[in-house]
Parts: structure tokens; C-alpha cells; sequence
């Protein structure tokens, strides 16, 4: 296999070191992307132990897909020898990122004040549950509490039945990319002279309360809660998912009235634009249930691939709902590169997504498989100074 690793890559943010004390999700999905982009990622991993994303998935898929381009560095930093090891790693960063509960580095004399007596240019990013301020600062915060407490389960779901929490590490994710953003940000108000050396407080919460939808303004105005509706929305009808003949699913949305206007006429009925039942947008969402009634006996009378043709052939926006089976050597896929291959030990092939947004002139790239335990350890030591016999110490003490 043809492997796409491209060692020698200069993305735009080639140049700038990062120091990546996180574990799990949310920490290594923002340090993934700044890797894509160029930087350097030194990952702080436990000796012996390393990063819990290892243990994430079967074949540690997972720390494969978001370790990738990154250098591990096996540290004991509580030791006198690691903190002086890190120490000198942060003099030569440009960022840290760490996930601990808040104060906890304040604790071992690592706050923002410490480390900017180390150098006054590191940019800090804090990455918790709650956030570094206000009453739950203290308290853990996984994902699944945020996604519960954030209001997105209490929204997902169908109306009699239980809410819905996502199959998915979403409030980790969604803060990563919030935290790839907040870095751009602080790294532009370093260059522009805003700002040295600031703290990115990033609690998971907020980026996924803040993608959710305008629900406080909306509940103030009206004192409604929103509903749990299943697949369909209190904004927009139809949008639905539809069975079709041969058991599988299509997804539809004609939100816009030109577009339910040429549905109407697509499944013959094209009396229904003048019923007052679906004639505008607001009868439409007030009636989704006989509406989505109507469109279901079309629907379900075709194959997924004959409403596919039939309806992009009228010019009505429909889609299948694929599962990963479907997707991982799809044309849409594989034409646009979306996954690629690559060399992985363990696996026949090693299919991981293309690094995004997409630049047109300095574009992202994956430079180097993801590392094991400790591989790093004698280059980046040796970079800080530390010759052989002492890199030997620290590993016969178990600092390394």
C-alpha cells in the first residue's frame, strides 16, 4: 500500500511547539488538528501507562486516528528530574493544553502565573468540564454529564419516550474544535501584540450549549420547552426520515417553499401547495404528522436507490442514511478524498479522515502515524539538552 504520511509537510502552523498534557477526547481532538496543520505535538504521557485513548476502541483505534503527527514524550513530571524535563519543555512552547480538574496544576506550582515565569508567551488552554470559573468548577465533567445537563438530550429523542444521549463522544469533540479555534485566535492576538501569553478557558458545556439553538431567547419570548420530535423539527416541515421498499431509510428536507412545491408536484399531488394544512411553512410544521403520512406511502412503494434517482431527478433535496459500512469506500468518499488509507500496524489498512477545512494553499496533512509509549523520548530529550547517560537515569528511576 501506497501510504500518504507526508514527513516533510509544512503546514501554516509549522513552527509553533505544543505541549499536549491532555488524555481522552476533547484535548486530543483540538492537539489533532493543530498537528494537521503543522505544528509540533509533544504528547506528556504517563510512563508504563500512557494516554486512556489508547484504551479507547478495538486495535486503539481511536489514539490511531487522533495521535496522528504527534511526538510521545513518556514523563514523569511530579519527580524533581520530570519537572525539570518540563520545565525546559514549556521554556521552548508556544502552547500547553492541559484537561486536569481546575487548581489541580495550581497545586503542583504549574498555574498560568508559574508557567509564564517560564516563559511569558505560552499560551495556556484549559480544557474542563465546567469551566475554570463559577460553582462547578470543581466538579468532574465528563461528556455524558454535559451532554445530559447542555439540554441536547433533553431534546433528542422521541416525545414519549426517554431522552437520548449520543452514541458519540459529541460535547468532547465539539469542544476540541471550539479549542482549535481558541488557540488560531490567541496565536493572532500574540502576533498582532493584543495580547503575550493568556489563558483559553474551554469547558466542554459551552461549545455544546452554543451550537444547540437560540433556546433561551426563544423560551424567554414564549416560555415554550422545546419537545422531543424524533426526526423531524419544529422549524421546518417535511424533514424527515422515510422507510422505502427494500427496508432501508432516506432522509428529506423541503424547508423552503419552492422546494415543498416541487415535492407536492413530485409524489403527484400537487393539490397539496393550496391546502390550507401545508400551504405555508408554519401549517406544514403544525401538521407534520399527516404530511409525513402522505410522503411515507410514496416513499415506501420504491427502493432506497429508486427514490434516489426519482426525487433528485424532480429536483427534491433527499438522502440515504448510511451506516460506516456504506460510507468507508463510498464515491462521494473516495472521490473526495475524505478517508484515506494508510499503513498501520495491526490492520490490513488503516482508513482516517482527511484533515479539515481544507486550504487551498496551505492545506493540512497527516505526517506520521500515531506514536507509541515513549518513542520520542530520545529525541526530544536529547533537543533539551540531556545526553545519553542521563537519559538512561531518568529511565532506570522510571521518570521516563
Amino acid at each position: 500500500m501506497k501510504t500518504p504520511y507526508q514527513p516533510d509537510a509544512k503546514g501554516p502552523l509549522h513552527g509553533l511547539r505544543v505541549v499536549d498534557m491532555t488524555r481522552l477526547a476533547a484535548g486530543n481532538m483540538m492537539t489533532h488538528m493543530l498537528a494537521d496543520f503543522g505544528a509540533e505535538v509533544i504528547k506528556i504521557e504517563r510512563p508504563g501507562i500512557g494516554d486512556d485513548l489508547r484504551r479507547f476502541g478495538e486495535a486503539e483505534s481511536w489514539w490511531k486516528v487522533y495521535a496522528r503527527s504527534k511526538r510521545s514524550l513518556s514523563l514523569d513530571f511530579k519527580s524533581d528530574d520530570g519537572r525539570d524535563v518540563l520545565e525546559r519543555l514549556i521554556r521552548t512552547a508556544d502552547i500547553l493544553c492541559e484537561n486536569f480538574v481546575p487548581g489541580t496544576l495550581e497545586k503542583w506550582s504549574l498555574g498560568p502565573e508559574d508557567l509564564w515565569s517560564l516563559n511569558d508567551n505560552l499560551i495556556v488552554v484549559r480544557v474542563s468540564g465546567w469551566g475554570q470559573t463559577g460553582p462547578y468548577k470543581n466538579k468532574p465533567g465528563f461528556g455524558s454529564l454535559i451532554e445530559g445537563m447542555s439540554g441536547f438530550a433533553a431534546m433528542t429523542g422521541w416525545e414519549n419516550k426517554p431522552p437520548l444521549l449520543p452514541p458519540l463522544a459529541l460535547a468532547d469533540m465539539v469542544s476540541g474544535l471550539a479549542g482549535f479555534g481558541g488557540v488560531l485566535a490567541a496565536i493572532i492576538a500574540r502576533q498582532n501584540g493584543s495580547a503575550k501569553g493568556q489563558v483559553v478557558d474551554l469547558s466542554l458545556f459551552e461549545p455544546l450549549f452554543g451550537i444547540l439553538g437560540p433556546w433561551a431567547a426563544q423560551y424567554e419570548a414564549t416560555g415554550k420547552v422545546p419537545k422531543r420530535m424524533g426526526n423531524s423539527s419544529d422549524v421546518a416541515a417535511p424533514r424527515n426520515l422515510y422507510p422505502t421498499k427494500d427496508g432501508k431509510h432516506i432522509a428529506m428536507s423541503a424547508s423552503m417553499q419552492s422546494m415543498w412545491e416541487k415535492l407536492a408536484h413530485a409524489i403527484g399531488q400537487p393539490e397539496l401547495v393550496s391546502d390550507p394544512r401545508f400551504a405555508t411553512s408554519l401549517s406544514r410544521i403544525e401538521n407534520q404528522a399527516e404530511l409525513d403520512a402522505i410522503i411515507g406511502d410514496v416513499m415506501v412503494t420504491r427502493t432506497l436507490e429508486e427514490n434516489l434517482a426519482y426525487f433528485e431527478s424532480q429536483g427534491v433535496t433527499v438522502g440515504p442514511i448510511c451506516d460506516i459500512s456504506d460510507l468507508i469506500d463510498h464515491p462521494y468518499i473516495r472521490g473526495r478524498e475524505v478517508l484515506q488509507d494508510f499503513e498501520a500496524e495491526g490492520m490490513v489498512r488503516l482508513p482516517m479522515h482527511q484533515s479539515f477545512p481544507r486550504l487551498s494553499k496551505t492545506p493540512g496533512s497527516v505526517r506520521a502515524p500515531a506514536p507509541k509509549l515513549g518513542q520520542d523520548n530520545p529525541d526530544i530529550l536529547s533537543e533539551l539538552g540531556y545526553d545519553a547517560s542521563m537519559q538512561q537515569a531518568f529511565a532506570d528511576k522510571g521518570i521516563t
